[in-house]
C-alpha cells in the first residue's frame, strides 16, 4: 500500500517542485480532489515555513483522515430474513474468489450462508464457485448455463428463506462498465430479488483491483450509477504500491472500502481498516 513511497523519496532533500508534486499525486491516483486539497494546504504551510517531504507526509494524511472512514459499517445480519449482497465487478478482479473469501469470513463468525452462482455466463465460473463453496462449507445455488441470473438469484432468495440462512452472497458475473446492456442485466437481478424483499439487495459490493489504479474510479462511477453500490472489496492491496484508489473513490463518489484482499487464500479478507491504511501511505 505504498503509493506515496516512490514520491517521497522523489522530493526529499530539494526544494519543492510544486507542478511535479501535483503530477506526482495525481499518478498515486488518490484523485484530483483530494491532490488540488493536499496541494493547497501544502502552500499554505509554505508561506511560513520550507516545505520538505515529511510535511507532504503529515499534510496528506491529516486531508486523507479528513474523508477516510477509520472503520467500515459492520456486516451484520437482519433481524428476520437473509441479508442479500450483490457482489459485482468487471472480469478478472478475483470477484468470484473474494465472494468465497467473504462466506468465509462470514461463517467463520458463526454465521450461516448461501451461495449463488450468478454468473451463468460462464460454466467455469459455476464450477470454480461450487469449488470454493465446497472448501468453505456452504451449500450453492447453480443454474444452467445461460440460464437467467435474475431468476436463479430470485430462487436463490426463496431457498435462503426456507433454510433461515442469514447471508445470501450472489456472485454475478464480471461485465465491463462500458456495457450499458450488460449493466441494465444487472438492474434486472435487483428488481427480482426485490420482489421478494423490498429492500434488497440490503449490499451491493463491488470488486476492484487495486492494480488498475484510476481505472477503479471509472468502474465504481458506472457501476453506482447502475445499481447503487454501498461499498468495495480492494484485491491486491498487498505490495502492490498501490491503493490511492481507495481514497479517490470514497472522496469523489461517496463509496467506502468494506474489505480488502491481501493474499489467495481464503483467511486473505479482512475489513478495511483506516488507521492502518494511512499508516501505510509511505
Amino acid at each position: 500500500m505504498n503509493f506515496l513511497r516512490s514520491l517521497v523519496q522523489k522530493i526529499a532533500g530539494k526544494p519543492v517542485d510544486w507542478d511535479e508534486l501535483e503530477e506526482s499525486l495525481i499518478r498515486s491516483d488518490i484523485g484530483v480532489q483530494m491532490t488540488m486539497r493536499i496541494i493547497t494546504a501544502l502552500q499554505e504551510r509554505a508561506a511560513s515555513t520550507r516545505i520538505t517531504s515529511n510535511d507532504v507526509v503529515e499534510v496528506a494524511r491529516d486531508e486523507i483522515a479528513r474523508v477516510l472512514p477509520i472503520a467500515p459499517a459492520p456486516i451484520r445480519p437482519l433481524p428476520a430474513g437473509p441479508k442479500v449482497m450483490l457482489i459485482v465487478g468487471v472480469n478478472g478482479t478475483g470477484k468470484t474468489t473474494s465472494t468465497a473469501k467473504l462466506a468465509h469470513y462470514l461463517k467463520r463468525r458463526r454465521h450461516t450462508v448461501l451461495l449463488a452462482a450468478a454468473d451463468t455466463f460462464r460454466a467455469a465460473a459455476i464450477e470454480q464457485l461450487g469449488v470454493w463453496a465446497e472448501r468453505v462449507g456452504v451449500e450453492m445455488i447453480r443454474g444452467q448455463y445461460n440460464a437467467d441470473p435474475a431468476a436463479l438469484c430470485y430462487d436463490a432468495f426463496e431457498a435462503a428463506e426456507r433454510q433461515d440462512v442469514e447471508f445470501l452472497l450472489c456472485d454475478t458475473a464480471g461485465r465491463l462498465h462500458t456495457k450499458s446492456n450488460l449493466m441494465a442485466e444487472l438492474d434486472k437481478v435487483k428488481r427480482s430479488i426485490a420482489k421478494r424483499d423490498a429492500k434488497a439487495p440490503h449490499e451491493t459490493l463491488l470488486v476492484v483491483d487495486a492494480t488498475t489504479g484510476s481505472n477503479a474510479l471509472s468502474q465504481a462511477r458506472e457501476f453506482d450509477q447502475a445499481v447503487g453500490l454501498t461499498g468495495l472489496i480492494v484485491t491486491k492491496l498487498d505490495g502492490s504500491g498501490k491503493g490511492g484508489v481507495v481514497i479517490a473513490i470514497q472522496d469523489e463518489l461517496g463509496i467506502p472500502t468494506r474489505f480488502v484482499g491481501t493474499g489467495e487464500k481464503l483467511e486473505d479478507l479482512a475489513p478495511f481498516d483506516g488507521r492502518d491504511f494511512i499508516a501505510n501511505m509511505v
